[in-house]
């Protein structure tokens, strides 16, 4: 089911003036969003930052970490009530119950609502074939928490969305080099250039994704602040009056926490501090990212092979020409009344365009690795 509030709406839903607060028209302060529940219940919405902060619990820096207009990089951090992703193209916040995806519009992140809709339900698809206890009981064993079928899908967005381009990068470089190699020109040196630009930025936007999933792989509390449900079903909403008004801002977690509760029992029964599942799953997103940044790297050091050969070849060429010229001058039966009885001169010929010419190429190969063509 698919709601949408109206952008001109001027008034905040029934739900105790914290969930979706809705701006005018013209209203730069309000961002389009979309929201997805455990049930795939969808709402499309403009809503109030303050609105997102009171409904997640969450503070302004961390959702000015969302913010298209500033420049963060890839992010995933764990709070008390939510997941808070910046993957680029990818803003979201996670709860343990709900998904907030910011632009829905976007060309990049219309395949990742798709997903969402494909992905989110199937633990729930196989509820049907189960009764009573047995249904309960496979629940807690073969559910994952929602927030980490949330999380998965959002990093196998990023991660194929990088490996694509990685792929289309490729697919454009391996022809251009072999036309440098065939035929050095300022054309192809150009296009050789541009694919240059392309593969580093592309490779700075991988690493940065593999670095922060490195980091959390390297933190077990940075890992176990990213279990909501267990959090959820071991907190007190009767003793803690900041987690009781989230509850009754966020009906959908207000309606359905006994489900969370119970998808995570297994987790709170068992070691508080086990990140086993989120480590698997993340390891399995690292190592495929880590896959795309060597194909980059492996793609940049053949680019690099290749212009440095054909620079020192080029260079080569062109000194062997200047010596060649010289003592070809100089080889031609032409007499000259100085080099008569001075048969040493042709020794001091060979000698000085040789030298000259060495000093050419290495000056050329100098002013090359100023201007970065080649490496140190």
């Amino acid at each position: 089911m698919v709601s949408a509030v109206q952008p001109e709406a001027e008034t905040t839903s029934g739900d105790g003036g914290v969930g979706m607060l809705v701006t005018k028209k013209g209203t730069t302060s309000a961002r389009s969003w979309i929201l997805i529940d455990t049930n795939v219940n969808e709402t499309i919405m403009d809503i109030d930052k303050y609105a997102i902060m009171h409904r997640v619990q969450i503070h302004a820096r961390d959702l000015r970490i969302l913010d298209p207009l500033l420049s963060y990089p890839s992010t995933v951090l764990g709070r008390e009530r939510a997941i808070v992703l910046n993957l680029e193209h990818i803003k979201v916040i996670i709860t343990a119950e709900e998904v907030l995806l910011r632009d829905p519009s976007d060309d990049n992140v219309i395949p990742v609502v798709e997903e969402l809709r494909r992905r989110l339900p199937v633990a729930k698809a196989n509820h049907g074939e189960l009764d009573g206890q047995h249904d309960v009981e496979a629940d807690e064993e073969d559910e994952s928490p929602f927030e980490f079928r949330a999380l998965e899908v959002f990093l196998e967005a990023i991660c194929s969305f990088h490996a694509a381009r990685a792929t289309e990068l490729e697919t454009d470089a391996y022809p251009a080099l072999d036309e440098l190699t065939s035929k050095i020109s300022s054309r192809n040196l150009d296009r050789v250039r541009k694919l240059k630009s392309s593969m580093t930025r592309l490779t700075a936007r991988v690493q940065k994704v593999r670095d922060e999933l490195e980091r959390l792989l390297d933190d077990d509390d940075d890992m176990a602040d990213l279990y909501l449900s267990r959090k959820l079903s071991s907190a007190s909403p009767v003793s803690d009056s900041g987690a009781a008004s989230w509850f009754l801002g966020s009906p959908t977690i207000g309606s359905k926490i006994s489900r969370a509760s119970r998808a995570s029992v297994m987790m709170v029964h068992g070691d508080e501090n086990d990140v086993e599942e989120l480590e698997m799953l993340l390891e399995a997103y690292f190592m495929q990212i880590d896959g795309t940044l060597h194909k980059l790297t492996s793609l940049d050091n053949h680019r690099n092979q290749l212009i440095q050969l054909e620079l020192f070849l080029s260079a080569g060429t062109v000194c062997m020409a200047i010596y060649s010229l010289i003592t070809g001058i100089f080889g031609m039966n032409i007499p000259y009344t100085w080099n008569d009885d001075h048969g040493y001169m042709f020794k001091w010929v060979v000698i000085l365009s040789g030298g000259f010419s060495a000093v050419i190429f290495l000056l050329v190969v100098s002013y090359a690795r100023l201007k970065g063509l080649i490496g140190s």
